[in-house]
Protein backbone atom coordinates (compact mmCIF):
# COMPACT_ATOMS: atom_id res chain seq x y z
CA UNK A 1 0.00 0.00 0.00
CA UNK A 2 1.31 3.31 -0.99
CA UNK A 3 1.76 5.26 2.60
CA UNK A 4 3.33 8.40 0.76
CA UNK A 5 1.37 11.91 1.78
CA UNK A 6 -0.66 13.13 4.61
CA UNK A 7 -3.34 10.47 5.55
CA UNK A 8 -6.63 11.11 8.39
CA UNK A 9 -7.26 8.01 10.60
CA UNK A 10 -10.74 8.07 11.83
CA UNK A 11 -11.82 5.28 14.13
CA UNK A 12 -15.35 3.41 13.29
CA UNK A 13 -15.37 1.21 15.66
CA UNK A 14 -12.97 0.11 18.98
CA UNK A 15 -11.11 -2.52 16.84
CA UNK A 16 -11.26 -0.57 13.13
CA UNK A 17 -9.82 2.86 12.14
CA UNK A 18 -10.27 4.21 8.35
CA UNK A 19 -7.76 6.06 6.87
CA UNK A 20 -7.99 8.37 4.17
CA UNK A 21 -5.22 10.59 1.94
CA UNK A 22 -5.81 13.86 2.56
CA UNK A 23 -4.62 16.69 -0.22
CA UNK A 24 -5.32 19.73 1.53
CA UNK A 25 -5.82 20.79 5.59
CA UNK A 26 -7.61 24.03 4.89
CA UNK A 27 -8.25 24.58 8.47
CA UNK A 28 -6.85 22.37 11.82
CA UNK A 29 -7.69 24.17 15.43
CA UNK A 30 -9.74 24.33 18.46
CA UNK A 31 -13.21 26.48 19.22
CA UNK A 32 -14.23 26.75 22.36
CA UNK A 33 -16.15 23.85 22.81
CA UNK A 34 -14.45 21.73 19.74
CA UNK A 35 -11.08 20.28 17.81
CA UNK A 36 -12.36 21.68 13.96
CA UNK A 37 -10.54 20.45 10.88
CA UNK A 38 -11.82 21.04 7.53
CA UNK A 39 -9.69 19.09 4.96
CA UNK A 40 -9.67 18.07 1.29
CA UNK A 41 -9.77 14.44 -0.36
CA UNK A 42 -9.64 13.25 -3.74
CA UNK A 43 -12.57 10.74 -2.70
CA UNK A 44 -14.71 12.69 -0.52
CA UNK A 45 -13.58 16.34 -1.57
CA UNK A 46 -14.24 18.99 1.26
CA UNK A 47 -14.88 17.70 4.75
CA UNK A 48 -15.88 19.00 8.18
CA UNK A 49 -14.28 16.97 10.95
CA UNK A 50 -15.39 17.64 14.79
CA UNK A 51 -13.43 15.78 17.72
CA UNK A 52 -12.01 13.38 15.07
CA UNK A 53 -15.47 12.39 13.79
CA UNK A 54 -16.37 12.80 10.33
CA UNK A 55 -19.51 14.82 9.75
CA UNK A 56 -20.35 15.26 6.35
CA UNK A 57 -18.57 15.63 2.80
CA UNK A 58 -19.04 17.18 -0.27
CA UNK A 59 -19.11 13.66 -2.32
CA UNK A 60 -22.28 12.32 0.14
CA UNK A 61 -23.65 15.47 2.17
CA UNK A 62 -26.68 15.60 0.38
CA UNK A 63 -27.64 11.38 1.24
CA UNK A 64 -27.55 12.85 4.89
CA UNK A 65 -28.89 16.03 4.34
CA UNK A 66 -32.01 15.59 2.11
CA UNK A 67 -32.84 11.96 4.14
CA UNK A 68 -32.99 14.17 7.79
CA UNK A 69 -35.06 17.28 5.83
CA UNK A 70 -37.34 16.00 3.78
CA UNK A 71 -39.18 12.69 4.35
CA UNK A 72 -40.11 14.80 8.12
CA UNK A 73 -41.26 17.94 5.86
CA UNK A 74 -43.16 16.12 3.58
CA UNK A 75 -45.15 14.67 7.12
CA UNK A 76 -46.41 18.12 7.99
CA UNK A 77 -49.28 19.55 5.27
CA UNK A 78 -47.75 23.25 5.58
CA UNK A 79 -44.45 23.50 6.86
CA UNK A 80 -43.81 27.61 7.55
CA UNK A 81 -41.87 27.47 11.10
CA UNK A 82 -38.88 24.98 10.92
CA UNK A 83 -36.32 24.93 13.86
CA UNK A 84 -32.74 23.14 13.10
CA UNK A 85 -30.72 22.20 16.21
CA UNK A 86 -27.25 22.14 14.74
CA UNK A 87 -26.29 22.10 11.42
CA UNK A 88 -23.36 24.25 11.50
CA UNK A 89 -22.30 23.16 7.61
CA UNK A 90 -25.49 24.80 6.36
CA UNK A 91 -26.75 21.90 4.31
CA UNK A 92 -29.99 20.76 6.41
CA UNK A 93 -30.48 24.89 6.08
CA UNK A 94 -30.05 24.70 2.82
CA UNK A 95 -32.52 21.50 2.38
CA UNK A 96 -35.11 23.09 4.27
CA UNK A 97 -35.20 26.51 2.39
CA UNK A 98 -35.81 24.41 -0.67
CA UNK A 99 -39.88 24.19 0.61
CA UNK A 100 -41.38 27.42 -0.88
CA UNK A 101 -44.05 27.15 2.17
CA UNK A 102 -41.31 28.11 4.93
CA UNK A 103 -41.45 31.42 5.71
CA UNK A 104 -38.49 31.13 9.01
CA UNK A 105 -35.95 28.78 9.46
CA UNK A 106 -34.78 28.95 12.65
CA UNK A 107 -31.12 27.44 13.23
CA UNK A 108 -29.56 27.43 16.70
CA UNK A 109 -25.90 26.51 16.50
CA UNK A 110 -23.78 26.75 19.68
CA UNK A 111 -20.77 27.12 18.08
CA UNK A 112 -20.45 30.59 15.83
CA UNK A 113 -16.53 29.56 14.88
CA UNK A 114 -17.51 26.50 13.12
CA UNK A 115 -20.52 28.08 11.05
CA UNK A 116 -17.94 30.93 10.25
CA UNK A 117 -15.58 28.10 8.86
CA UNK A 118 -18.27 26.49 6.98
CA UNK A 119 -19.31 29.51 5.27
CA UNK A 120 -15.72 29.90 4.24
CA UNK A 121 -14.29 27.37 3.32
CA UNK A 122 -17.75 25.15 2.58
CA UNK A 123 -19.87 26.93 0.18
CA UNK A 124 -21.40 23.68 -1.76
CA UNK A 125 -22.92 22.67 1.47
CA UNK A 126 -24.46 25.50 2.38
CA UNK A 127 -25.32 27.29 -1.35
CA UNK A 128 -25.42 30.78 0.12
CA UNK A 129 -28.67 29.73 2.45
CA UNK A 130 -27.24 31.36 5.50
CA UNK A 131 -27.76 34.65 3.51
CA UNK A 132 -31.71 33.95 2.81
CA UNK A 133 -33.58 36.42 4.55
CA UNK A 134 -35.66 33.39 5.72
CA UNK A 135 -32.93 32.25 8.35
CA UNK A 136 -32.30 33.15 11.70
CA UNK A 137 -29.15 32.22 12.80
CA UNK A 138 -28.57 32.14 16.28
CA UNK A 139 -25.92 30.87 18.49
CA UNK A 140 -26.81 29.62 22.31
CA UNK A 141 -27.68 25.86 23.28
CA UNK A 142 -30.24 24.82 21.67
CA UNK A 143 -31.60 23.32 25.06
CA UNK A 144 -31.79 26.76 26.27
CA UNK A 145 -33.29 28.01 23.38
CA UNK A 146 -36.49 25.39 23.52
CA UNK A 147 -36.43 25.90 27.23
CA UNK A 148 -36.92 29.96 27.21
CA UNK A 149 -38.23 30.68 23.44
CA UNK A 150 -42.26 31.41 23.04
CA UNK A 151 -42.42 30.36 19.40
CA UNK A 152 -43.84 27.23 18.14
CA UNK A 153 -42.91 25.02 15.25
CA UNK A 154 -44.43 23.29 12.56
CA UNK A 155 -41.02 20.89 12.13
CA UNK A 156 -38.07 20.62 14.31
CA UNK A 157 -35.19 18.87 12.85
CA UNK A 158 -31.98 17.77 14.90
CA UNK A 159 -28.81 18.01 13.01
CA UNK A 160 -26.64 17.56 16.12
CA UNK A 161 -23.06 16.46 17.06
CA UNK A 162 -23.10 12.21 18.08
CA UNK A 163 -23.93 11.68 21.88
CA UNK A 164 -20.43 11.03 22.84
CA UNK A 165 -19.51 10.86 26.58
CA UNK A 166 -18.66 14.35 27.45
CA UNK A 167 -19.86 16.06 24.20
CA UNK A 168 -21.51 19.20 23.96
CA UNK A 169 -25.16 17.25 22.70
CA UNK A 170 -24.15 14.44 25.59
CA UNK A 171 -27.60 15.61 26.99
CA UNK A 172 -29.83 16.96 23.55
CA UNK A 173 -31.10 12.76 22.76
CA UNK A 174 -32.92 12.39 25.95
CA UNK A 175 -35.88 12.32 26.94
CA UNK A 176 -36.13 15.54 29.02
CA UNK A 177 -35.37 17.28 26.14
CA UNK A 178 -37.29 15.36 23.89
CA UNK A 179 -40.32 16.91 26.15
CA UNK A 180 -39.00 20.21 25.62
CA UNK A 181 -38.68 19.82 21.71
CA UNK A 182 -42.41 18.29 21.54
CA UNK A 183 -43.50 21.28 24.00
CA UNK A 184 -42.52 23.85 21.26
CA UNK A 185 -43.95 22.01 18.82
CA UNK A 186 -47.27 23.56 16.78
CA UNK A 187 -50.51 21.31 16.12
CA UNK A 188 -49.75 18.59 14.04
CA UNK A 189 -45.90 19.11 14.87
CA UNK A 190 -43.10 16.71 13.15
CA UNK A 191 -39.64 16.33 15.14
CA UNK A 192 -36.78 14.66 13.48
CA UNK A 193 -33.47 13.51 14.47
CA UNK A 194 -30.41 11.98 12.83
CA UNK A 195 -30.18 8.94 15.65
CA UNK A 196 -26.55 7.33 14.86
CA UNK A 197 -25.42 4.59 12.77
CA UNK A 198 -27.46 2.00 11.90
CA UNK A 199 -25.58 -1.14 11.05
CA UNK A 200 -25.22 -4.12 12.13
CA UNK A 201 -21.96 -3.94 14.24
CA UNK A 202 -23.14 -0.31 15.89
CA UNK A 203 -27.07 -0.21 15.48
CA UNK A 204 -27.73 -0.46 18.84
CA UNK A 205 -25.17 2.61 20.42
CA UNK A 206 -27.68 4.86 20.06
CA UNK A 207 -30.09 4.35 16.87
CA UNK A 208 -32.47 1.93 18.78
CA UNK A 209 -32.62 4.00 22.32
CA UNK A 210 -33.36 7.15 20.78
CA UNK A 211 -36.70 5.53 19.13
CA UNK A 212 -37.60 3.67 22.34
CA UNK A 213 -37.14 7.45 23.82
CA UNK A 214 -39.13 9.43 21.21
CA UNK A 215 -41.95 6.21 21.38
CA UNK A 216 -42.20 7.00 25.31
CA UNK A 217 -43.47 10.48 24.31
CA UNK A 218 -45.24 10.55 20.80
CA UNK A 219 -47.81 8.79 19.44
CA UNK A 220 -46.15 7.80 16.18
CA UNK A 221 -42.43 6.91 15.30
CA UNK A 222 -40.87 6.17 12.80
CA UNK A 223 -37.25 4.86 11.86
CA UNK A 224 -35.46 5.64 8.16
CA UNK A 225 -31.97 4.37 7.10
CA UNK A 226 -29.49 5.22 4.21
CA UNK A 227 -25.95 4.66 3.51
CA UNK A 228 -23.22 6.98 3.83
CA UNK A 229 -20.14 6.69 2.40
CA UNK A 230 -18.49 8.52 4.58
CA UNK A 231 -20.05 7.61 7.93
CA UNK A 232 -18.60 3.37 6.95
CA UNK A 233 -22.08 2.92 7.58
CA UNK A 234 -25.83 2.87 7.34
CA UNK A 235 -26.84 6.11 9.13
CA UNK A 236 -30.32 6.06 10.79
CA UNK A 237 -32.77 8.76 11.77
CA UNK A 238 -36.19 8.79 14.28
CA UNK A 239 -39.18 10.96 13.02
CA UNK A 240 -41.82 11.63 15.35
CA UNK A 241 -45.53 13.00 16.17
CA UNK A 242 -48.39 12.93 17.79
CA UNK A 243 -50.25 13.26 14.42
CA UNK A 244 -50.59 10.10 12.31
CA UNK A 245 -47.91 9.71 9.74
CA UNK A 246 -49.52 10.00 6.22
CA UNK A 247 -48.97 7.45 4.02
CA UNK A 248 -46.57 8.32 0.86
CA UNK A 249 -46.23 5.83 -2.10
CA UNK A 250 -43.51 6.30 -4.83
CA UNK A 251 -45.59 8.17 -7.05
CA UNK A 252 -47.43 10.58 -3.97
CA UNK A 253 -43.64 11.66 -2.99
CA UNK A 254 -42.66 12.69 -6.11
CA UNK A 255 -45.95 14.70 -6.34
CA UNK A 256 -45.67 16.34 -3.46
CA UNK A 257 -41.87 16.88 -4.16
CA UNK A 258 -42.54 18.65 -7.91
CA UNK A 259 -45.17 20.98 -5.76
CA UNK A 260 -43.02 22.02 -3.01
CA UNK A 261 -39.52 22.24 -4.20
CA UNK A 262 -38.36 24.36 -7.27
CA UNK A 263 -35.43 22.28 -7.48
CA UNK A 264 -34.46 18.57 -8.36
CA UNK A 265 -33.03 16.87 -5.45
CA UNK A 266 -30.08 14.57 -5.76
CA UNK A 267 -31.00 11.31 -3.77
CA UNK A 268 -34.57 11.87 -2.14
CA UNK A 269 -37.36 10.63 -4.69
CA UNK A 270 -39.75 8.41 -4.61
CA UNK A 271 -38.13 4.74 -4.90
CA UNK A 272 -35.40 6.02 -2.20
CA UNK A 273 -38.39 7.25 0.20
CA UNK A 274 -39.63 3.54 -0.03
CA UNK A 275 -35.91 2.00 0.26
CA UNK A 276 -34.96 3.84 3.32
CA UNK A 277 -38.50 3.11 5.16
CA UNK A 278 -37.54 -0.76 4.10
CA UNK A 279 -35.13 -1.92 7.61
CA UNK A 280 -33.47 -5.01 7.73
CA UNK A 281 -34.52 -7.82 9.87
CA UNK A 282 -31.72 -7.06 13.01
CA UNK A 283 -32.60 -2.88 12.83
CA UNK A 284 -37.20 -3.93 13.11
CA UNK A 285 -36.24 -6.63 15.86
CA UNK A 286 -33.76 -4.26 17.47
CA UNK A 287 -36.02 -1.43 17.96
CA UNK A 288 -38.91 -3.33 18.64
CA UNK A 289 -36.98 -5.41 22.10
CA UNK A 290 -35.04 -1.84 22.97
CA UNK A 291 -36.24 -1.21 26.34
CA UNK A 292 -34.01 1.69 27.42
CA UNK A 293 -34.94 5.34 27.68
CA UNK A 294 -31.96 8.32 27.50
CA UNK A 295 -32.41 10.23 30.74
CA UNK A 296 -30.65 12.80 31.92
CA UNK A 297 -29.27 10.86 34.91
CA UNK A 298 -28.43 8.06 32.90
CA UNK A 299 -27.97 8.95 29.04
CA UNK A 300 -26.78 5.98 26.68
CA UNK A 301 -23.56 7.34 24.41
CA UNK A 302 -22.31 6.55 20.88
CA UNK A 303 -19.07 4.54 21.35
Amino acid sequence: MDMSGNWFIEGVYADLNVMLRVREVFYSGKTEYQKVEVLDSELFGRSLVLDGKTQSTERDEHIYHETLVHPAMLCHLNPKEVFIGGGGEGGTLREVLAHTSVERATMVDLDPEVVALCKEYLPNHHLGSFDDPRTNLLHEDARAYLQNTSDFYDVIILDLVDPLEGGTAALLYTQEFYALAKARLNPDGVLVTQSGPAGLLSFTECFTTIFNTLSSLFENTKAVQVHVPAFQTLWGFTIASDTAFRHHSADEVETDLAQRLPKQLKYYDGESHRSMHALSKFQREGLKTETRINKDSDPVFMI
